[in-house]
């Protein structure tokens, strides 16, 4: 335990959160935006397919595209109205490259397809119930968006004891989860508990930073009369949300690199995931909306707003308030996590938790300095990394130097650029060097496919060239064989 007090002590930085006054405002719902623009790719895995076509009307919950292969999930309606448009739109990515979206225009009635409910899903088989969360196109909450239903059927198949239920929301300015659990509490405890059963875990540890009491204090009184689940405060330090984080927390267990949670008996989930997951299995709800954070100094009305997925960012902040001052910059999830947005006018998705609109005073760009080698980042970084000699190689173009020093355990939390003092953007530097790690491997693969494919070709042409040659031998044997046969019949050779 000496080693686990002294990682718990080191790790990690302490950024002032700017939760409040956002997360005491009480929730707001928004009013329908006139479009809605819902991208098909809004998971990790393979985009869904369109099943409905232009000019069809939906109603709230129906299917709009389907998953497809293992690693997929499907998107639904938002609300009810007509399917105007399928096409191509600007991710909500700092890349504004394009992607394939629905754009449904609301009839204004908000009307719900008839729910699917288990009757008693506690008395269904795990299989049963993951399938009701694939169903519903639900993903994970916490930013990772990966399908539930795959993570809950690995958890069964990897027989984990612990389920983690991640409410720490370590991110200055988001209090989504935070809100969540103060008013959805014992819709979040129906979720974990169903988790339970899907998983076959033993019990739960919700993990809540103890920056939150309110939303402690409800999750306790919930969690009353459930002896398998247990509500864990833990310090308030960025980035306790971080799963191999919260997991030494809660359980003292480490991740090894290059491993699952899964591996060590333990799989992670978000609150929010643990409310979508009670919304589709008890009440036969798809994933169609989500809590979301408005906060940053150029909002007018910071706070946490029910939105539908599919509304554009500009339609979220008009329809809360508009701004207060013209934005520097737009930030899609948290300040040291989250992608700066091209513009306004992108959706939000299932994994977007908050919208922030930072002044330029919020921004405070500083140009960077060489580095003084003062280790500050070493002491910060929650993997027990090096960053500033990861990135003197990668500087020097010696990726795989950087790779051999754990780069690939690198979670781009940010607090090691948060905490240089030279101000060097040392996790645009990692993912510089992952992606370009990635590109020579991928190029590394086709050359060797290239490779593989003239080694077969000229494999083929040398065996169709030694089959020309043994039947040209043949021919000519059998030709030899003739002659020579001819030349032996009675009269052969003789002059008439």
């Amino acid at each position: 335990m000496a080693f686990l007090d002294l990682f718990k002590s080191h790790w990690g930085v302490h950024p002032q959160d700017h939760k409040r006054p956002a997360a005491d405002v009480p929730v707001r719902r928004l009013p329908l935006s006139s479009r809605l623009t819902i991208p098909l790719s809004q998971h990790v895995g393979a985009s869904a397919r369109p099943r409905v076509l232009v000019g069809q009307k939906v109603l709230k919950g129906e299917c709009l595209a389907e998953a497809q292969g293992n690693i997929s999930a499907p998107i639904h309606a938002p609300t009810s109205g007509t399917v105007v448009a399928i096409g191509e739109i600007t991710a909500p990515h700092p890349s504004g490259l394009p992607m394939l979206a629905v754009t449904l225009e609301p009839d204004g009635e908000d009307r719900w397809t008839e729910p699917d409910v288990l009757t008693d899903p506690f008395s269904e088989s795990p299989q049963a119930v993951a399938k009701k969360v694939a169903e519903a196109g639900v993903v994970g909450l916490g930013g990772a968006t990966f399908p539930s239903a795959v993570k809950l059927a690995l958890g069964l198949r990897s027989k984990v004891d612990t389920l983690i239920i991640n409410g720490s929301e370590c991110e200055p300015y988001l209090s989504c989860d935070d809100r969540l659990m103060r008013d959805r509490a014992a819709d979040i405890l129906s979720g974990v508990r169903l988790m339970l059963h899907t998983t076959g875990a033993r019990e739960a540890r919700v993990g809540i930073e103890d920056n939150k009491p309110e939303a402690i204090k409800a999750m306790f009184d919930a969690a009353r009369g459930f002896g398998q689940i247990r509500i864990m405060p833990v310090p308030a330090r960025y980035p306790m949300g971080s799963d191999r984080q919260l997991i030494v927390e809660l359980t003292g267990r480490e991740v090894p690199s290059d491993s699952r949670a899964a591996d060590v008996g333990v799989l992670v989930n978000n609150v929010g995931t643990a409310h979508a997951v009670h919304q589709a299995v008890m009440l036969g709800r798809p994933l169609v909306s989500r809590l979301m954070t408005l906060n940053g100094g150029a909002m007018a009305y910071p706070g946490n707003y029910e939105v539908p997925i599919g509304t554009l960012v500009s339609d979220f902040v008009e329809l809360s308030g508009g701004f207060s001052a013209a934005p520097a910059r737009l930030i899609m999830g948290g300040p040291m996590m989250g992608n700066v947005l091209p513009h306004a006018r992108v959706p939000v998705v299932k994994g977007t938790a908050g919208i922030l609109a930072f002044t330029a005073a919020e921004v405070e760009e500083v140009e960077s300095r060489h580095c003084i080698r003062c280790g500050t980042c070493i002491r910060a970084c929650p993997m027990g990394l090096m960053p500033l000699e990861m990135a003197a190689h990668i500087r020097a173009d010696r990726l795989e130097d950087a790779a051999k020093l754990g780069l690939t355990d690198c979670i781009a939390c940010g607090c090691c650029a948060y905490v240089c003092p030279s101000r060097i953007p040392l996790v645009q530097y990692f993912y510089h060097a992952k992606g370009e790690l990635s590109a020579r491997e991928r190029s590394k693969l086709r050359q060797e496919a290239t490779r593989k494919m003239a080694a077969q070709r000229q494999d083929r042409l040398d065996r169709e060239a030694r089959e020309k040659a043994e039947i040209a031998a043949k021919r000519k044997a059998e030709r030899e064989a003739a002659k020579a046969a001819a030349a032996k019949q009675p009269g052969a050779g003789v002059e008439a």
